[in-house]
């Protein structure tokens, strides 16, 4: 009797602990913990004085000077930090890739793009090798006008510190180390520092510091297609040479590009390093006090020298070949013989997890994936094993369904709540986490990282040790401005991909976003006039007209045979429609192994062609032959919501047409609620991305439906 009270304990634990993944953006946190992890510096602003004229908008006219080629230039930069791109530009490609490196996208539609300037921006563009010099010269030779003065001394002051100071884990021992002489003998000079500091006076020079040298070399091997890289610089994007329309485009922005681009080039030089060595027991005291000084570490991992650490037997198939923008985005992580830490941003159905797949086997060490649901740790196992050599004699799982023993594997994979749980576990689970805890991982993949800054997950960055982190996410936005936490909890944006352009090329779906207007029914609306605000939502979300409508659109595209997914956060509202029309239906409470057999039924099944699920299914629900998407209920106005849902539909379809759209995204919406309101605020990311919604006020063929 006892044992079924403790397994209903903790069957509830479990799907509370589901459940809070998706609410962690609401978490607090206290203002000491924030100020520990950031420095002072990343909360600087560009400086911009201009006066706003009545409608808001500024004049810069006379404060800045327009070239005389200036349209030749494909860019302009506005003292206040913003940046606007010509999309449409000979020169776009080359421009495109040095603003994804310094600075943050801030809206992406056809023909313009702007970008903005942060201090965390130019500090990621720092630690992938480019040097301040070379960001302030660039920006003026691609500006239309003279660069504001308060730009280059913005840049100067985000980028005098960052990246020159490393933390590296080389023979089980952590060095600080830079290729600055005078910045290792500042550190030194701190009495806090001093203590941190590691002293064995035979290895050491007469300034107390160990001389070694660095490759410069990339670590990342890849097998490459038989046909040319379309995303070369100075291609376009149906992959036909720009060279026709070069010379009309100044040559030194050309000649400066090329000086600066140097990811496909075998550099051989090595270069020189100082550093010391830092106490183990220490490490978190030197991070802490190198942002204080300023001087936040960026962590690499020397992994070809670590002869601590056996490698491990892992290899991509010989028919894995990574679209080009997995392999640039794998190239900044591996760009000078060494594992960057830090996060890559790309679209959901874009390869995500073949680039985490990559990763881990270029490294060779043992490898923890950590996913946000038991799904997703499937999903993550059958990845490894389509891809690379991994079998199931070294991948584990590390779930409270899977009967996998991980003790002594390679590569183990678990979920962020797994590892955070913090009350009682069984024996043999209190033996895989000591185990776990005690290992050296080479590499921590984690996925939907936007997740980390939540209070309760970034507990799993302290439970376990790994010399590397790679964060992967579609959607690196939060509602509560803690996104940023993730440039020091893990490391800066390495690479963020363009939407619009991987579905030009085909990599990913085209996808028409609508907006449906759903009348309230008279009864139910005199009802939501005169309720509080959870059953106004109840209301809003059962509305007959909008139970009509989702209806019609699943007969509709069930008879052009297509798979559609219907998604409802509100789970009275999802039972209901999901009983009444006779569909399938996943939420928090469905066992993983009638998950995986509804889910293996939509997938293989002819027949059944529409399932209903719950917010479980936001992330990590891989289900390619998905091409329509209802979404009938949403958990207020999360942008980041909205984005990943989308990406249930976004994967490639075989086949399809490029030039039609091959992928609906429907957001059914009762008019004059709540609901208006928060569909606006979700639709922001996406819009930014460049897609635009189509509002329908009515669904031709309704009127023929009783």
């Amino acid at each position: 009797m006892f044992d079924t009270k403790e397994r209903k304990a903790k069957k509830r634990q479990k799907v509370e602990l589901e459940a809070a993944e998706e609410y962690d953006d609401f978490e607090e946190e206290s203002p000491q913990d924030v100020k520990s992890a950031v420095p002072e510096s990343a909360t600087r602003q560009v400086d911009d004085s201009a006066k706003e004229d009545e409608f808001g908008a500024k004049d810069y006219r006379t404060t800045l000077d327009l070239k005389n080629d200036h349209n030749s230039r494909p860019l302009f930069v506005a003292p206040n930090g913003h940046i606007f791109l010509e999309s449409f530009s000979p020169v776009y490609k080359h421009a495109h890739d040095f603003l994804i490196a310094i600075s943050e996208p801030v809206c992406r539609p056809q023909f313009v793009h702007e970008y903005k300037l942060t201090a965390y921006s130019l500090y990621a563009a720092v630690s992938v090798g480019l040097e301040t010099n070379d960001i302030i010269e660039y920006l003026r030779r691609l500006c239309k006008t003279s660069l504001p003065n308060g730009i280059e001394e913005f840049i100067k002051l985000c980028t005098l510190s960052y990246g020159k100071v490393k933390l590296v884990l080389k023979h089980n021992k952590y060095y600080v180390e830079s290729m600055h002489p005078e910045v290792i003998q500042q550190l030194l000079k701190d009495p806090v520092i001093q203590e941190c500091r590691f002293r064995l006076s035979a290895e050491e020079s007469e300034g107390g510091i160990v001389e070694g040298q660095v490759s410069n070399k990339s670590a990342l091997q890849l097998n490459k297609p038989a046909n040319g890289n379309p995303d070369q610089p100075g291609t376009s994007a149906d992959g036909t040479t720009d060279g026709a329309e070069q010379p009309t485009v100044p040559s030194d922005i050309f000649d400066y590009y090329d000086k600066m681009d140097r990811e496909d080039e075998d550099e051989t030089e090595d270069l020189k390093t100082v550093s010391f060595e830092v106490k183990a027991e220490h490490i978190e005291t030197m991070q802490k006090r190198c942002i204080e000084l300023e001087f936040p570490l960026l962590a690499e991992y020397d992994f070809k020298n670590d002869t601590i650490n056996p490698d491990i037997n892992i290899d991509l198939k010989p028919s894995t070949v990574l679209r080009p923008y997995q392999e640039k985005s794998l190239r900044k992580m591996f760009g000078n013989g060494r594992a960057r830490s830090g996060v890559i941003v790309l679209p959901c159905g874009a390869g995500k997890t073949l680039v985490g797949v990559t990763a881990a086997c270029t490294v060779r060490k043992r490898c923890l994936v950590l996913a946000t649901s038991g799904v997703s740790v499937e999903q993550w196992r059958s990845q490894f094993k389509m891809w690379s050599t991994a079998d199931d004699s070294i991948i584990c799982r590390f779930t409270s369904d899977a009967k996998d023993k991980p003790i002594g594997c390679s590569i183990c994979i678990s979920t962020y709540s797994m590892l955070a749980h913090s009350m009682k576990r069984s024996w043999e689970a209190e033996r895989v986490m000591e185990w776990m805890q005690s290992q050296e991982w080479g590499i921590m993949l984690l996925d939907e990282v936007q997740t980390i800054p939540a209070k309760m997950f970034r507990r799993v960055l302290t439970i376990v040790n790994a010399h590397t982190k790679l964060g992967l996410t579609a959607t690196l936005v939060r509602e509560d401005d803690k996104i940023a936490d993730l440039n020091f909890l893990i490391g800066p944006k390495l690479y963020e991909a363009n939407w619009m352009e991987l579905q030009n090329k085909g990599y990913i779906a085209r996808v028409q976003c609508a907006e449906v207007w759903c009348p309230m029914n008279p009864e139910f609306y005199r009802e939501y006039l005169n309720t509080k605000s959870m059953k106004k939502l109840l209301l809003a979300v059962n509305n007959p007209n909008k139970f009509r409508n989702c209806q019609f659109l699943i007969k509709y595209h069930e008879r052009r045979n297509d798979k559609i997914i219907v998604f409802s956060d509100n789970v009275f509202a999802l039972k209901s429609y999901a009983i009444k029309l006779n569909k399938p239906y996943l939420y928090g409470p469905t066992s993983q192994g009638e998950r995986m057999q509804v889910l293996q039924n939509f997938v293989h099944n002819p027949k059944v062609n529409t399932i209903f699920v719950s917010k479980v299914a936001d992330t990590s629900f891989d289900l390619p032959e998905a091409n329509v998407l209802i979404q009938i209920s949403a958990h207020g106005g999360s942008r980041r919501q909205e984005a990943q849902r989308m990406g249930r539909i976004l994967r490639a379809k075989k086949g399809a047409i490029a030039e039609e759209y091959n992928a609906f995204f429907y957001t059914l919406v009762s008019q004059d609620t709540l609901e208006v309101h928060y569909s606006l605020k979700r639709q922001r990311f996406l819009v930014n991305q460049g897609y635009s919604y189509k509002v329908i006020t009515k669904l031709a063929g309704m009127e023929t439906v009783n």
